[in-house]
């Protein structure tokens, strides 16, 4: 072939690449330069309690230095707790002088936080739960990111969102993707320093999860089996506000040990509300109470599990798997 016709049968060939790369782009609705804005939102229950907001701020900090860039978006995800934070907007101010941020203070619900996430031009998003396991609140936030992400419009171009996931709770969830007993393990495996308290005051260890009254909470049991196996010399007892175990039952097992001393901790994401008054209170309905009048020497710590450096990084961790599972790019 002469040296010239070559050279154009090649050009041909190049440009067809190019043109083939495009319409492919096109077709899966992407700019050629790279994939829609990200953003991630921090799901959260939510607390009222001041003090306990850093729990939370903690986690969110520990995703914003993962990943720079980044915005990290909060909402809490409880009808009541944002109508009271509603209700103080009232005295901004006063709240401000505290030290709460703003984005607690004006918090919103999932729906419009995403929202202003679609206003403000970002196509893929990770919704990260700070929940414990896959349950009450879980499925209801999953049941609205699925409606966000069924979402389809008759141009493609016009789609509101490219990607729209959930990552995983702390403890995991249902499901063969990810083996949730790998999930407990390595979360209660960032709970070795209140292991080591408990040790240094020759106490048993039990945790105030919170429960719910709609389905078995036997995975708190599962979790403290877990942690006799990781830390066979402390005894170690999780119970539930709500369902089982409760603190009837926590009390009669740890009735079986001869430790006179406890070292009681919630096992939630924050100190809130539970834990201030339903476990470490002097009403005589609180955990405290109760197992003080059972002849224990009870020593609360009131500090949630989201001011814990490595727990709080067990999301850092669920949100870099929701995006490589579903092909986000968070550089």
């Amino acid at each position: 072939m002469h040296k010239k016709s070559a050279l154009i049968v090649l050009a041909a060939v190049f440009i067809l690449f190019i043109t083939t790369s495009f319409v492919k782009a096109a077709e899966q609705g992407k700019a050629v330069s790279g994939q829609g804005k990200v953003a991630i939102v921090l799901a959260s229950f939510g607390t009222t309690v001041s003090s306990a907001v850093e729990s939370i701020t903690n986690i969110q900090e520990k995703i914003k230095e993962a990943f720079p860039g980044v915005p990290v978006r909060m909402t809490f995800t409880s009808n009541i707790i944002r109508s009271i934070w509603k209700k103080r907007q009232a005295e901004a101010q006063k709240w401000l002088d505290k030290g709460i941020p703003e984005e607690v203070l004006y918090v919103k619900n999932i729906i419009a936080t995403i929202g202003d996430l679609k206003e403000d031009g970002y196509k893929n998003i990770i919704v990260q739960p700070t929940y414990i396991f896959y349950m009450e609140q879980a499925q209801d936030l999953n049941s609205y990111i699925n409606a966000f992400a069924s979402i389809k419009t008759t141009k493609k171009k016009w789609m509101p969102f490219d990607n729209i996931v959930m990552g995983r709770p702390a403890l995991g969830m249902p499901g063969d993707r990810y083996d949730y007993h790998e999930d407990m393990e390595k979360a209660l495996k960032t709970l070795a320093a209140d292991v080591e308290l408990a040790r240094e005051n020759s106490a048993m260890l039990v945790y105030m999860g919170h429960g719910n009254e709609h389905w078995s909470t036997g995975l708190y049991s599962e979790a403290a089996k877990m942690m006799m196996r990781l830390y066979p010399d402390i005894v170690t007892c999780i119970g539930a506000v709500e369902g089982f175990p409760g603190i009837a039952d926590v009390g009669g097992y740890l009735s079986h040990f001869k430790s006179g001393k406890i070292l009681l901790k919630p096992f939630m994401i924050v100190a809130g509300d539970h834990a201030t008054n339903d476990m470490a209170s002097d009403e005589e309905d609180s955990w405290k109470s109760i197992l003080t009048k059972q002849g224990f020497d009870v020593t609360p710590v009131l500090t949630g599990l989201g001011s814990n450096d490595k727990f709080a990084e067990i999301f850092v961790e669920h949100i870099k798997d929701a995006a490589r599972d579903n092909g986000i790019d968070m550089k």
